[in-house]
């Protein structure tokens, strides 16, 4: 049975950062507010703490579950948080979080990040029920796919975009958040590690551990995320898509209040068969910003959804 994750409390001092609060969770790390000591600037921290695995005791410690198999996970999943933070640091990008930290405490590992003042995109889809405008997605969606372009350009893949992951500062400045899923590219990605999926987001690829992902792999999930931004919520699943398509097109249901290349982007990046999305970010980018939508080349090219092993 899972045990509970105690947070740490408020007031707690690791490192050089007093702990204000905690703001949030996920399945491997909880997520503080916190105050720098020495310069009293307010600052995010990461802590590394895996549900699976490990627990906190009363004396603030990380206890590890006692399997051997659990705690080879537990150390191996610390090993990607290191690897998060040193691929961080080296991704200088306005639109990227900004590392400030990395260390080890309490069993465990931290990561420090500028502090943002703004709102998670998701909870304000949730708030507005979709139906985000035209101007509101090409302010926030161009900056967001340039980082990317940096992130492929450095041989990486996030794999865990989503509108929980795309923070807004005032003006809807956008910041690409949480990379603990990123990922090295490399000749064939047929890995056998598993993949952090996120239904309605994550692509068919993501689902198989032979399946080639790519750049065209965040493709798929920047464009899950539009659509998001317009129905208020989450596309059906890739896997439900593949199996029977049932996704409206974007170009026919919305066509009323939106404008074309917009809703051709959307559909071109959603494409279930890999090879007929944009193969990178900056394919999807230069569509946005010209406002040339899907080309011509790539619908007349379009082939009907296979059925079979998308391997």
């Amino acid at each position: 049975m899972t045990q509970p994750r105690n947070s740490l409390p408020a007031g707690t001092i690791i490192d050089c950062y007093s702990i204000v609060k905690m703001i949030g969770s996920g399945g491997f790390s909880l997520i503080y507010l916190a105050e720098d000591e020495d310069t009293q600037e307010r600052v995010i921290i990461k802590e590394y703490l895996p549900k699976k695995t490990a627990s906190r005791n009363s004396a603030n410690r990380i206890t590890i579950a006692n399997s051997a198999k659990q705690q080879n996970a537990f150390h191996h999943g610390r090993k990607l948080f290191y690897q998060e933070a040193k691929v961080l640091s080296n991704l200088q990008h306005p639109n990227v979080v900004k590392v400030r930290n990395f260390f080890l405490a309490n069993e465990t590992a931290y990561l420090v990040m500028d502090y943002e003042p703004g709102k998670n995109l998701g909870g304000y889809i949730k708030q507005r029920g979709g139906n985000l405008s035209t101007t509101f997605i090409m302010t926030v969606f161009p900056p967001i796919l340039d980082a990317l372009s940096l992130i492929h350009s450095h041989n990486q893949l996030h794999l865990d975009i989503k509108p929980g992951n795309i923070h807004l500062r005032p003006g809807g400045n956008p910041l690409l958040l949480d990379f603990g899923a990123i990922h090295h590219i490399t000749k064939t990605n047929n890995i056998k590690t598993s993949r952090v999926i996120t239904a309605g987001f994550s692509p068919i690829e993501q689902y198989y551990a032979s399946g080639n992902i790519g750049p065209w792999s965040d493709v798929y999930a920047i464009g899950a995320t539009m659509r998001a931004c317009i129905e208020g919520k989450p596309p059906p699943s890739a896997i439900k898509r593949h199996a029977k398509e049932r996704l409206i097109p974007a170009i026919k249901k919305h066509k009323q209040r939106y404008p074309v290349y917009l809703l051709e982007a959307m559909d071109w990046a959603m494409e279930i068969d890999h090879h007929q999305r944009p193969q990178n970010a900056g394919d999807l980018l230069a569509a946005l910003t010209n406002k040339s939508g899907r080309p011509a080349a790539s619908a007349t090219n379009k082939s009907d959804i296979s059925k079979k092993d998308p391997k």
